[in-house]
């Protein structure tokens, strides 16, 4: 199976010396260049029973590393179980115009920050009219920059619950359908993301390069603004979850994702890259798309975030200086169950994503292992017995 490191492997070198890459892009092609090979060190086990042995190679842990993610979204999923109230869910995605995409891949820092902002008012705001629900809301944000075809698309998935808390401390349920009807989620995103841009631009915190250079100057810039104050701007919600569980693996869908993962990549060949993508426009029918290797790794490289950036962010109820006490009363209020669980180890999720036990040895069953420590061109080191 071709993946994204074979890619890099063999084309990064030509790309690198014909492309202007940031900081942050070098760094996360590298990580994933050396990904699970001698260059990160890594581990041998020996069984004491059999004298079976075997090597395993340390992983990137880059956050844009498609080898790395299922680990981190098991950890993140057993973390945000807690969280989860007996009610039904709601997902609801926010999208950017495609006009804005080279003014925000410019701003990346300032305008996802932006974009964040704007959804959490939009949602908070219209929730807390009595018009709507007349509550408190607690829901969770993922940024997500890319479409299938791998090309710049920044919108935000929020799973949002079907209630909250009212300012007198009660749980007030919404309607089975979403209780803010999407032509108004739409307007007032649409308003709050261009007011703020406006204030960003008259504050000197944008910059305009290549194509966007025009757009320095304020009678052009404000020709844009009119323009995207003249469209609507799309905001869809799905049908609600069953449940809380259902939330979960869903959940594990879309917070750890990558622009691409390793299994849609169908070959590399004559220089070229062939991977399969849904046409959403088209009845969402499953295509192929062919892109030249040097394409293939610009479009995956757009969707590297900032350094720092956090992509998954947490509002109202599920704030950090609400859980220990709102979120608690929600609980009771919803007769959600309380359960206390130690979390899960790295063995454990690594035996349930894969069914392998790596605590046995995997040619006799014994949990005889001893584990050694060694980095590349370095004598092994003794740091466990088991």
């Amino acid at each position: 199976m071709v993946e994204v490191q074979d890619i890099f492997l063999k084309y990064s070198k030509d790309f690198r010396s014909t492309h202007k890459l940031t900081l942050v892009q070098h760094k996360a092609m590298s990580a994933i260049q050396r990904c699970r090979t001698s260059q990160l060190g890594g581990h041998k086990e020996v069984c004491e029973s059999c004298g079976h042995t075997q090597i395993s190679y340390n992983s990137c842990r880059n956050r844009h590393c498609p080898k790395c993610q299922s680990l981190a979204k098991e950890r993140w999923i057993d973390n945000q179980k807690g969280n989860l109230l007996n009610i039904g869910y709601f997902h609801v995605v926010f999208t950017l115009p495609d006009s804005l995409n080279g003014m925000v891949y410019q701003n990346q820092k300032a305008l996802y920050g932006l974009l964040f902002k704007t959804v959490a008012e939009t949602l908070s705001e219209l929730a807390a009219d009595k018009k709507y629900l007349g509550a408190k809301l607690g829901f969770s944000s993922i940024l997500h920059t890319w479409g299938q075809n791998l090309m710049h698309h920044p919108h935000i998935h929020c799973i949002v619950p079907g209630g909250g808390l009212s300012p007198l401390g009660k749980w007030v349920n919404s309607r089975k359908k979403f209780f803010i009807p999407v032509k108004v989620l739409s307007r007032k995103f649409r308003g709050k993301f261009l007011y703020y841009l406006k204030q960003l631009y008259s504050q000197n915190k944008l910059e305009f390069h290549g194509s966007q250079k025009h757009l320095a100057n304020n009678q052009e810039f404000n020709k844009v603004l009119t323009s995207l104050n003249s469209k609507e701007w799309v905001v869809y919600c799905k049908p609600p979850f069953k449940n809380a569980s259902c939330v979960v693996e869903y959940l594990g869908r879309y917070t750890h994702r990558v622009a691409i993962s390793n299994h849609r990549i169908v070959s590399m060949k004559d220089d070229y890259v062939t991977f399969k993508w849904r046409d959403y426009k088209d009845g969402s029918n499953l295509k192929l798309m062919t892109l030249a290797a040097d394409e293939f790794i610009r479009r995956f490289l757009i969707h590297i975030l900032p350094s720092r950036f956090m992509k998954i962010r947490h509002y109202g109820l599920l704030g950090n200086r609400n859980k220990n006490t709102k979120l608690k009363l929600c609980k009771q209020l919803t007769h959600t169950p309380v359960v206390t669980k130690d979390k899960a180890s790295t063995l454990q999720i690594i035996l349930k994503i894969t069914g392998k036990d790596l605590s046995k040895c995997p040619y006799c069953g014994s949990d005889k292992l001893s584990r050694f420590m060694y980095l590349d061109k370095s004598p092994p080191a003794i740091i466990k017995t088991a």
